[in-house]
């Protein structure tokens, strides 16, 4: 199947490549599962973009950069922020209902910024700005949106392969989840979005397809990754042992949202940072309430809102409101249990301004890429941003550069020949739980040399029996996640035993001081 441009991903990195691109050319988008199962439908905050007069660009580049621990790069910071408003005003002629109040935008404040900057969609931005990108797309005749389908490996000619000769990028193997049959879409340019590597933890907020899948197939066609030691745990993720992986946004803080130790009844930040309390970065905020949690033998902590007018709490947060009514909880009148968990992946594939990888022919934006923009740790509502700029971006690099673009050669087929249907799936289940646990144990919050080892040791062991299951038997969707949820695992423990400093959301108590100069940590396959 050819197309002039391949998209890997249908969430706001994806879909905004793709609406630009298809001003000019054919554009194919594939998604794994439905084209609503990346995380951009799930993200409750908002968009954070200059646009009081009582704020400034400077402003934001300097609150991203603190939340960083200066790791970012300050050009890629000062590109991204300067093109927010463009984006909003883009979103907005899209159709996105942004929040508004006599007739402006309203804006709120949330954990790391200085000033009110956050446009949002009440307590749910994500679906307001998925729905209208995928109705954009729908609605295009040079896109085609291609749902059900599991990337397996970038087709490029690396490490003595046959695919095309070189190390050029010429689209990707994909399969078809329904039919079971293995796919060759090829394309002049693809574009990777496919997202973050949330679910190589037990917990985390991440959808169920955030398996590191862009991230370990640009790693094994060959392309640099960077920081992936940076994994972002959001302090305040719903404790019920009956629903899991649902987020409390941050705007419940930036709205006066406190958090309690349940045993003393007491607001606890004032231990950790009595100058911001609850409004103080992710990573702070995280080890604050895992302290807590560790000191005192808790299972949650409490948030709590209810000194807030009823009304003024059901407005900000219907969504929020109607979930935990529905568990019995008021969040109006009572205060909401909470647990730290894996939330984004600040680390990944390296690219330029042009949203450009090491790869020719590759391109890259959003969760699955490390652009410079969020350092050692991504500033609040920072990240839908980062897809917006990188996926036009992208789009605009391709365009450009078009003519210069080589035509793929011919592409071998998918070979199935010589490998069976598993009789044993309960090696993909086990490898997985066994994964995602000690991931959790030992490469979690709070890190020790000792536990990191610990886990690359078992990634040792795990590596052997996953590539010899590969190698025996017909791909299916468990396992292609398998794979790259390991090589994912990987390349985060191998970049956390490279880092012998605390820095952002890297916390060892091994090494807990912070080096004088923040350098990147960048892993060359």
């Amino acid at each position: 199947m050819s197309h002039d441009v391949l998209v890997i991903g249908s969430g706001a990195a994806g879909l905004t490549a793709a609406l630009a691109l298809a001003e000019h050319r054919r554009v194919l988008v594939l998604a794994k599962g439905s084209l609503t199962g990346g995380s951009t439908a799930w993200a409750q905050g908002g968009i954070a973009a200059v646009l009081d007069a009582g704020d400034t660009f400077e402003n934001h580049v300097r609150d991203t950069m603190i939340a960083g621990a200066g790791l970012n790069d300050r050009e890629t910071v000062e590109f991204v922020i300067e093109r927010a408003p463009d984006s909003i005003d883009r979103l907005s002629k899209l159709g996105v209902p942004f929040n508004r109040e006599a007739g402006d935008l309203h804006l709120t404040r949330e954990g790391g910024h200085s000033h009110r900057r956050i446009v949002h969609v009440n307590d749910a931005t994500g679906w307001a700005v998925q729905e209208a990108l995928l109705n954009a797309a729908k609605a295009n005749p040079n896109i085609t949106l291609l749902p059900g389908r599991s990337c397996i490996d970038l087709i490029t000619g690396r490490h003595g392969r046959t695919y095309s000769g070189d190390g050029h990028v010429w689209g990707a193997y994909a399969l078809d989840e329904e039919t079971g049959r293995v796919e060759a879409h090829v394309a002049r340019a693809t574009v990777l979005a496919a997202g973050g590597a949330g679910r190589v933890y037990q917990f985390s907020t991440a959808p169920r397809g955030a398996t590191g899948d862009g991230i370990a197939m640009a790693w094994r066609a060959g392309a640099r990754v960077s920081n992936m030691e940076m994994m972002q745990f959001h302090p305040t993720c719903l404790y019920n042992l009956d629903v899991k992986n649902f987020l409390i946004t941050e705007a419940v803080r930036g709205e006066g949202g406190r958090l309690i130790n349940p045993r003393t009844g007491k607001r606890f930040m004032e231990f950790y940072d009595p100058e911001r309390m609850e409004l103080a970065p992710r990573d702070v905020v995280a080890r604050a309430i895992d302290a807590e949690i560790k000191r005192f033998g808790l299972d949650c902590v409490h948030l709590d809102i209810s000194h807030q007018p009823p009304e003024f709490v059901r407005e900000h947060f219907p969504t929020i409101d109607e979930k935990l009514s529905g568990l019995g909880i008021d969040m109006t009148t009572q205060p909401i249990p909470v647990v730290p968990a894996q939330h984004y992946t600040c680390g990944g594939v390296i690219v330029g301004l042009d949203a450009r990888t090491d790869l020719p022919g590759l391109w890259a934006a959003g969760e699955c890429t490390e652009s410079g923009l969020h350092g050692a740790n991504r500033l609040a509502s920072n990240s839908l941003l980062e897809c917006f700029v990188f996926g036009e971006a992208a789009a605009n690099d391709i365009l450009d550069g078009w003519d210069d673009l080589p035509e793929p050669p011919a592409i071998r087929e998918w070979d199935e020949s010589r490998v069976t249907d598993s009789d044993e799936e309960v090696v993909i289940k086990q490898n997985w739980t066994e994964i995602r646990r000690f991931m959790w144990n030992y490469v979690g919050i709070v890190r020790t040399t000792k536990r990191l080892e610990r886990a690359a040791n078992r990634i040792r062991l795990l590596k052997a029996e996953v590539e010899d299951y590969y190698g025996s038997f017909r791909v299916t969707t468990d396992l292609i996640e398998l794979r790259n949820l390991l090589q994912a695992a990987d390349l985060i423990v191998q970049s956390a035993l490279r880092r012998h400093e605390s820095r952002g959301l890297h916390y060892t108590l091994d090494h807990p001081a912070t080096d004088p100069v923040a350098k990147d940590t960048v892993l060359v396959p």
